[in-house]
């Protein structure tokens, strides 16, 4: 399919989805799942043929039936009336903005999104995506594959601080953390701790504190939450353009104009959002105070 033309119209319409799903995620309390569908979407790519990726190509039957995708049709289901309220967001824009919203709605790191990408309708094979039974060389030939590396994998992993497992889908059941609807570090924090009653850890997070390269970043991410905000977002955002080269917009950009406008846009609405927070804060005391 082709690329979309990201025009003006385009980074509008960029901008009502992203209010939707802030509203969406809210209401719903779906995070996890939302970032769930970015990361399956995206994760299937292979740097080698250059297929898959983050294409939207989920949305079809043919692969949101795969085994490690159960489930994953809510999120499809829920993000349509969002598609056909902006309906020249692209899917895989669509679905990988959802994963940022996720991350930010939830108390993480603010990642760069530069939208552009193109659908596709060609399905990948089963079997792209990691298998959470296995260990370190697994998830190695996995993420390799993708393209991206050790620091990668870990700091990635660290998106399980979100959500939990459901035994009709992966077969494994509980959350990852004692909040999986805030995003912070404490996914590396209870790994170190060992088991903990009630809590999940996968042979694939088990295999983090095996493996003396995986170690070394779980014991930084677990010692340093800002570091890990960082390292984070860097891969997440790489994840999220797998199988994607970023546009430049309109006959005069270069490549480094739209991510600026759209990273500034995102730091402004957060402003907006912190400053009514406080002034909220302010109005509430000052009204006990003259009660």
């Amino acid at each position: 399919m082709a690329a979309p033309v990201v025009d003006a119209e385009y980074l509008r319409q960029i901008d009502r989805a992203r209010r939707a799903l802030r509203a969406l995620i809210a209401s719903k309390g779906c995070a996890p799942i939302m970032l769930r569908l970015a990361w399956h979407d995206a994760g299937t790519y292979d740097v080698n043929t250059r297929t898959g990726g983050a294409n939207g190509s989920i949305r079809y039957e043919e692969e949101y039936t795969h085994g490690s995708n159960a489930g994953l049709k809510i999120a499809i289901d829920l993000l349509d009336p969002i598609k056909a309220k902006c309906p020249k967001v692209t899917y895989a824009d669509l679905y990988q903005l959802a994963g940022v919203v996720a991350v930010e709605v939830t108390g993480g790191p603010t990642i760069e999104f530069v939208p552009g990408r193109r659908d596709s309708s060609v399905c990948p094979r089963e079997g792209r995506l990691p298998d959470a039974k296995r260990g370190a060389p697994h998830l190695r030939d996995i993420f390799y594959r993708m393209g991206l590396t050790d620091k990668d994998i870990v700091a990635l992993s660290g998106g399980h601080s979100l959500g939990k497992a459901h035994p009709e889908r992966s077969g494994f059941e509980g959350a990852w953390t004692r909040d999986p609807l805030k995003f912070d570090n404490s996914y590396f924090i209870e790994l170190l701790k060992g088991e903990s009653e009630g809590l999940l850890k996968l042979p694939t997070d088990k295999a983090l504190l095996d493996d003396p390269e995986f170690r070394r970043y779980v014991d930084l991410y677990a010692k340093d939450e800002d570091i890990f905000f960082k390292d984070y977002a860097e891969s997440h955002k790489k994840l999220s353009e797998l199988g994607f080269t970023p546009r430049s917009v309109g006959p005069a950009s270069t490549k480094s104009d739209l991510p600026t406008a759209v990273v500034l846009a995102q730091s402004a609405v957060g402003v907006a959002v912190a400053a009514a927070v406080v002034i909220a804060g302010y109005l509430y005391e000052a009204s006990k105070r003259s009660k």
